[in-house]
């Protein structure tokens, strides 16, 4: 059972790497990274400003205490001038617990100031190298998004990607459809012409009877030709053309009445 959930864990794991990897851009994660360096950028600033308000403070601290350590000494130099001695005593014994405040502030800001320094080269540090990721940032995201088009032109020319195998599907139905209709039309007119299918209109003649319709047609004409010819010239009009005519000839051909010219 324990072999059963690793395998089925390692299972959902890889398939879980393998949707990340497809849903991962990038550029997205190169901005992201770009981003959090950004955020620790301003961190590091704000520290070496914290660090700088600080030194800033023990300096004005120091220079209070100084102020007071010196006016301690002027009071003890006035006092023993006086020869109050006790008070020159008294005078010196603060200035020297100020001394000692003094030297206490004076190895903070030391070392405020070595922090502040350290800071402020690491910030310094920072920005290069966040300026230096920026521009490789932006060049490969350039090279990823001319790569990806160059990618899509040539699967679009090769007819693989699912744009143009959708449009090549679509072509390829139509013809298919185009081709069944076109046979469709001609088995049906084969048919029709051979007499295995009626034509509800009547407009549809078999081969048989075009032919007879030509010829009947063609006698037509030469036999009107033959009696204006006839009538023109003070005969008569023809016989029928002999030669596998139908009674429409023979009408045709029975004599009529020819007009008669009058000679002057």
């Amino acid at each position: 059972m324990s072999g059963v959930m690793k395998r089925m864990g390692m299972i959902f794991r890889a398939k879980a790497n393998k949707a990340l990897d497809r849903a991962e851009d990038p550029r997205e994660t190169l901005d992201y990274s770009y981003q959090k360096q950004l955020e620790l950028l301003q961190k590091v600033r704000r520290g070496v400003a914290d660090v700088a308000t600080s030194r800033k403070r023990l300096e004005l601290q120091l220079t209070e205490l100084q102020k007071k350590s010196a006016t301690y000494e002027d009071q003890g130099r006035k006092a023993l001038a006086l020869g109050r001695e006790d008070l020159a005593r008294e005078a010196l014994s603060r200035r020297a617990a100020l001394q000692q405040q003094v030297t206490d502030l004076e190895t903070q800001h030391t070392q405020l100031q070595g922090e502040e320094e350290k800071l402020t080269l690491a910030s310094q540090r920072l920005q290069a190298k966040v300026d230096a990721f920026r521009t490789k940032k932006e060049t490969i995201k350039a090279t990823y998004t001319a790569a990806q088009a160059q990618t899509q032109i040539g699967e679009a020319f090769s007819g693989i990607s699912e744009e143009m195998g959708d449009v090549g599907m679509a072509i390829q139905r139509a013809e298919d459809k185009t081709e069944q209709l076109r046979a469709r039309a001609g088995a049906l007119d084969e048919l029709i012409a051979s007499g295995a299918l009626d034509d509800p209109t009547g407009m549809a003649k078999d081969d048989i009877q075009a032919e007879l319709d030509r010829l009947s047609g063609g006698s037509d004409v030469e036999l009107e030709l033959q009696r204006m010819k006839a009538e023109l010239a003070g005969g008569s009009a023809p016989q029928a053309i002999e030669g596998g005519q139908g009674g429409q000839s023979q009408q045709q051909a029975q004599p009529q009445d020819t007009p008669r010219f009058d000679k002057q």
